[in-house]
């Protein structure tokens, strides 16, 4: 009886949303994290990866049907970008949606990290530059992300100075 009373109370937690604190889900730093995409098959991602991939087949990406084969992969059903200048993006529709926006206006640009993304706990972050390949860079900024189950949660834009 006690086994069902677990069970049930676990199964209401879980529905609540509330058994998220008695699961560790943070990863040292450069721990690959299983993650299941759409179609459930298994992917292994580091914070780093998320955070390279975001750059590259997110905001880099010109082909909308990669672009959010990509979001789906990468970022939770509830995950916020937070853009100072324009302010919060909820969700992988809006992502989507920021990002292709973002493309048609500079679809040669090229974004290239300045570093190696850096990992602490569930958070990461990578400082890049933006610009045409060949040209001196137009942007540098800093993405910082919170990771849950292996997927981006939440996303900081910083603009930085150029170098």
């Amino acid at each position: 009886m006690l086994a069902i009373r677990v069970l049930l109370a676990g199964i209401l937690l879980g529905l609540l949303g509330l058994a998220r604190p008695f699961v560790n889900c943070s990863a040292p730093p450069g721990a690959s994290v299983d993650i299941r995409t759409e179609n459930q098959t298994s992917v292994s991602h580091s914070i780093s990866t998320l955070l390279t991939r975001n750059l590259q087949d997110v905001f880099g990406e010109n082909d909308p049907v990669r672009r959010r084969a990509a979001i789906n992969e990468l970022f939770t059903e509830d995950c916020v970008f937070y853009d100072p200048n324009k302010g919060v993006y909820r969700g992988r529709d809006e992502i989507d949606r920021i990002a292709g926006e973002l493309r048609a206006t500079h679809h040669d640009f090229r974004y290239q990290p300045i570093g190696e993304p850096e990992e602490a706990g569930n958070g990461g972050r990578v400082r890049w530059v933006e610009g045409r390949p060949g040209e001196a860079p137009t942007l540098a900024g800093t993405d910082f992300i919170i990771a849950r189950d292996g997927r981006i949660a939440a996303i900081y834009l910083f603009f930085d100075k150029l170098p």
